[in-house]
């Protein structure tokens, strides 16, 4: 009988510098996955692999002075090192630059072409080189790239585009008969919005550059990003060659996991892509959040603000930063990496709580009993609890993962782990050894504490796979004891199983003095807009009237003001609050879930008039109870003569930032 398959998906990483921690986040995440679907018996393909074209990368290699091709050579062999370092077990690694993508890539144009879904037009718009995307002028920020801030170029040139435009019905109507396929749920509404507004036929091609796929039926063209990169996913399983084994095995994925900034990306234009090609479309995009500095910036490697993960795995061990970046953060929502939480988790779960038990146990039972447990036991009622809990792990393991809740999955290990120490407070192995009437139930706690241990060790196998090993050595267990189905069954542990006592899993750390020497290895972002320098001030002789603030305002400070998050959010619902006559109780969705929000706005707008807006949320202020109501931000309003008006910003998608 055939295993049932399982195709997962990173997005392919672009190689324009180093990877930081934040492409180690979604490689980690897609690594468990595949790892857990494997221990559950499932055939796995798992992929990821680098997008190398473009005119960013021509534009660093010939600052370089080397071709594109040298410069994409070197750095994609550090991303393939460093998934070598965290353990990640990808079962293909697809470069963009590959023959076999190159030419499934040109296959796959030329299809289009042949369609009619591609056609020859002129392209005027402004161009930024580094998000490589053009804007129109409404689109564009103070006159700069609303993506990334910078700088942007007026660019006209000949261009093939793909008629996305006809695919935005189609498309809605597949959200909503699949609910499932874009996840978290607040990613589906923006792109819902999104499509709304309209579609606009898409660039594929280019001609100001050369570093791409050639259009091999017009040369003067290159193909652009979206028809070269987003089809990685299934030229890397053989489509366009003459073996589509792979491709009718794997095909559609199961799970695309991507950063939430590339979403539209995956969930808009690659499925419009297929639609025209009549091929299948991958059962699910799920787009996570972003890995943040302490102070909500995000990583990026054009900003310099990154996080180095070989210093991280150097200093700390590759299966403690796995574990970290699986349980400090909910896939899905945006996390903070600050050294202080890192440290505090390494000390805490793994030194205190996993560490500690494993010590206590195996040294307990080599002391007691000479590292045999005795075949005759004595159970108490006490025992149950922890038996009901280690037998029922996996189940409530297999749930979380199913759902992509990785930390979730972490908790429930976790939970056992300190139900487990909580059972030796309980049960007193100390005062046990010291009577020689209670040896057998000490020789059943000891086995109790071993079991649950053994549990614990093949369902953390998938998410920290170099720990697990030493934990089941010393415990003494291999084979079938350690499989995926033994997980769920309570007395496994063979009799006469040699228990030894080994090294320390995770030594603890001396925070003080560890914080110190971490921050000057990873610098912490705000200390350059510290460091740079003022501008120098002008000549009293040619000072300017200084101007003072309007009566009763305060003037305040740049610093000060980006400490305020303003955000999109959409009214879900809207209600009146009982106990109060001016205050209404809104249900928005922010981009990343939902909250409620009080607002004394009751006199001015009855509830329908609000619900299905979208509205200008404070994000970051602190939640306070109105009227029985708990209150998590502010929502913006002026004051007009002819009342209050709530800010309507309707055309722009939920979750949006506002700077």
């Amino acid at each position: 009988m055939d295993k049932k398959t399982f195709y997962i998906t990173t997005p392919i990483y672009y190689p324009s510098g180093n990877p930081h921690i934040g492409h180690s986040y979604c490689t980690v995440a897609s690594d468990a996955i595949a790892r857990y679907k494997r221990m559950q018996g499932y055939d796995v393909m798992f992929l990821t692999g680098t997008d190398e074209h473009g005119l960013k990368i021509e534009q660093k290699a010939e600052a370089q002075g080397i071709s594109p091709k040298e410069y994409v050579d070197h750095v994609v062999s550090i991303f393939q090192n460093l998934w070598k370092l965290l353990n990640i077990s990808n079962d293909r690694f697809i470069r963009t630059t590959d023959d076999y993508h190159v030419k499934g890539v040109q296959k796959i144009f030329k299809e289009l072409y042949d369609r009619g879904e591609i056609y020859k037009g002129k392209y005027e718009g402004w161009y930024c080189t580094d998000c490589e995307a053009f804007w129109t002028e409404t689109q564009l920020k103070d006159g700069k790239c609303p993506d990334c801030g910078r700088e942007v170029k007026w660019a006209e040139e000949e261009a093939y585009f793909f008629r996305l435009s006809k695919y935005g019905d189609r498309i809605l109507k597949l959200y909503e008969e699949h609910p499932e396929f874009i996840q978290p749920e607040s990613r589906k509404n923006e792109m819902i919005n999104f499509i709304k507004q309209g579609l606009g036929d898409l660039c594929v091609s280019r001609t100001s550059f050369t570093w791409g796929v050639p259009v091999d039926f017009d040369h003067k063209h290159v193909v652009y990003v979206w028809v070269d990169a987003l089809p990685n996913y299934i030229t890397a399983l053989g489509y366009g060659s003459d073996d589509l084994s792979d491709y009718n095995k794997y095909w559609p994925a199961d799970v695309h996991f991507v950063g939430k900034e590339i979403v539209r990306f995956h969930t808009i234009i690659w499925p419009a892509i297929l639609m025209a090609l009549d091929l299948p479309l991958p059962k699910q995009v799920y787009g996570h959040g972003w890995l943040l500095f302490g102070d909500g910036t995000k990583m990026s490697k054009s900003k310099g603000n990154v996080v180095d993960p070989y210093i991280l795995c150097e200093r700390y061990g590759v299966d403690a930063i796995r574990y970290f970046l699986l349980r400090e953060i909910p896939f899905g929502s945006d996390g903070l990496f600050t050294n202080e939480a890192l440290i505090a988790r390494i000390n805490s779960d793994l030194a205190n709580d996993l560490g500690n038990l494993l010590s206590r146990t195996t040294a307990m039972v080599q002391k007691y009993f000479g590292g045999v447990i005795p075949a005759e036991r004595e159970v108490e009622p006490l025992d149950n609890e922890l038996i009901e809990m280690a037998s029922t792990l996996r189940d409530r393991c297999d749930a979380a993962i199913d759902k992509y809740q990785f930390s979730n999955a972490l908790a429930e290990i976790w939970k056992l782990i300190a139900r487990s120490n909580k059972y030796i407070d309980e049960t007193m192995p100390w005062a046990l050894g010291k009577d020689e009437t209670k040896k057998a139930r000490l020789a059943a706690v000891m086995y109790n504490l071993c079991e649950s241990l053994r549990i614990v060790s093949i369902l953390l196998a998938p998410f920290m796979p170099q720990t697990t090993p030493r934990i089941q050595e010393q415990l003494g267990v291999s084979g079938d004891a350690v499989s995926y189905e033994s997980a769920g069954k309570w007395g496994v542990l063979p009799e006469g199983t040699e228990i030894r006592k080994g090294d320390t899993l995770f030594p603890r750390i001396d925070v003080n003095k560890e914080i110190e020497e971490l921050n000057k290895l990873i610098p912490n972002p705000m200390e350059k807009k510290k460091e740079e320098p003022k501008a120098e001030a002008a000549p009293k002789a040619e000072a300017t009237e200084k101007k003072e603030a309007p009566e009763g305002v305060a003037m305040i400070g740049i610093e000060d003001f980006a400490k305020v998050e303003l955000r999109v959010a959409e009214v879900l619902a809207c209600e009146p609050v009982k106990r109060a006559k001016k205050l209404l109780k809104l249900t928005l969705n922010d981009g990343e879930g939902e909250r409620t929000v009080a607002s004394g706005i009751a006199q001015w707008y009855k509830p329908e008039e609000l619900t299905g807006h979208h509205i200008v949320l404070v994000a970051n202020l602190k939640p306070a109870k109105l009227c029985g109501v708990e209150s998590q931000g502010m929502i913006l309003a002026a004051d007009t003569p002819d009342g209050v008006k709530v800010l309507f910003v309707d055309e722009i998608p939920a979750g949006s930032p506002i700077h």
